[in-house]
């Protein structure tokens, strides 16, 4: 992987250096740990308990269709908020102090669908490493319908994605779970990355978990409730769950201003160390939200989650002010869009930049 990857600049005066001495300084001022707390837990049990709450109503008790319709929207939402809560911070090892209570959170996305070898080798790796980079990071990869960079190549149909990008968001989580897992998986790659090489346990859990989802999700429902009311069913929860996964990505990335960097071509080199290229290359929105934060898992403090991924998202409204206060000194823009609205507005207008001919 390192000989396909750019490389990023040591510098004498580190800006991620001060920085990890001043949130480590408030953590040990304040005598916290900087993994999940009591409240993070409750949200967990409150979001799993919906989730199966929800799932043995709609596959066992069967609901008249409208209501049928309805929870299956809640229920891919309920889905994305797993995968935000949880799921996510379950994967990078911040969910808890304890090792297999992070496994646990983070096997929950393998119950689900999506494969946690392939997440935290695209995700944890790759894009926490390569943010914005073309070529390298995957998550700014959808082609054709999408163009998100101007080194991507322009399509016609790239000039409307500006009104159809709801739609090809949709797409995220089904597409995911049924093809893009196991594309990775065959090809060995992830874009043009190599994966490591899978051992014979990674390999035997992959294809266990693919199957448990199989049957949780499509044969047993299909047993219970039939063919037609499944189909409708599981379309309402995976199109909304992969819309809702999509819109906090880009909102975080792909803005008016967030930049998209490149190596320099001789020398691979990325012109700023890593923690100031994961600041140009993210973007906060709705920080105030507390009802927004709580259901995206904190990652509308995108910033703050990519420069400490390890620090669970419960504490980034604190640790916000002190990376704010750090780029101020030095001289570093700190991108934040105060509503949610804001952020929208503004990738669509990128999505609109994007659609136009080089």
């Amino acid at each position: 992987m390192a000989a396909a990857t750019p490389k990023f600049p040591k510098v004498q005066v580190s800006f991620h250096a001060e920085l990890k001495r001043r949130i480590g300084d408030y953590f040990k001022q304040k005598g916290k740990s900087q993994t999940g707390n009591i409240k993070l837990y409750i949200k967990a049990i409150v979001l799993v308990s919906a989730f199966i709450g929800l799932y043995v109503h709609l596959v066992f008790f069967t609901p008249v269709p409208l209501l049928a319709i309805i929870e299956s929207v809640v229920f891919g939402c309920v889905i994305a908020a797993i995968g935000f809560n949880v799921m996510h911070d379950g994967a990078h090892g911040s969910f808890s102090k304890y090792e297999w209570i992070n496994n646990l959170a983070s096997n929950l996305a393998n119950f689900l669908g999506a494969s946690q070898y392939m997440w935290k080798s695209k995700h944890n790796i790759i894009h926490h490493t390569y943010t914005n980079i073309h070529g390298v990071d995957d998550d700014i990869e959808a082609r054709p319908l999408l163009r998100l960079c101007d080194e991507q190549d322009h399509y016609k149909i790239h000039k409307f994605q500006h009104y159809y990008f709801p739609a090809a968001y949709s797409l995220l989580y089904i597409w995911w779970i049924f093809v893009t897992d196991y594309k990775k998986y065959f090809s060995g790659k992830i874009g043009e990355i190599p994966l490591r090489k899978m051992t014979a346990k990674e390999h035997f859990f992959f294809w266990f978990y693919k199957v448990a989802h199989a049957v949780i999700f499509v044969a047993l429902p299909i047993y219970m409730v039939g063919f037609t009311a499944w189909i409708i069913g599981f379309l309402s929860m995976g199109l909304v769950a992969g819309f809702v996964l999509s819109i906090v990505f880009q909102l975080a990335h792909t803005v008016e201003h967030t930049h998209f960097p490149m190596p320099n071509e001789l020398s691979g080199k990325m012109d700023d160390e890593w923690a100031i290229h994961q600041i140009k290359t993210t973007a906060n929105f709705a920080t105030r939200n507390k009802v927004i934060s709580w259901l995206v898992g904190g990652l509308n403090f995108q910033i703050e989650h990519h420069l400490f991924p390890k620090i669970s998202h419960v504490h980034y409204p604190q640790i916000s002010k002190i990376i704010r206060q750090a780029c101020q000194d030095f001289g570093i823009e700190y991108v934040e869009y105060p509503k949610m609205r804001q952020a929208v507005a503004s990738h669509i207008h990128y999505l609109k930049s994007m659609g136009k001919a080089a």
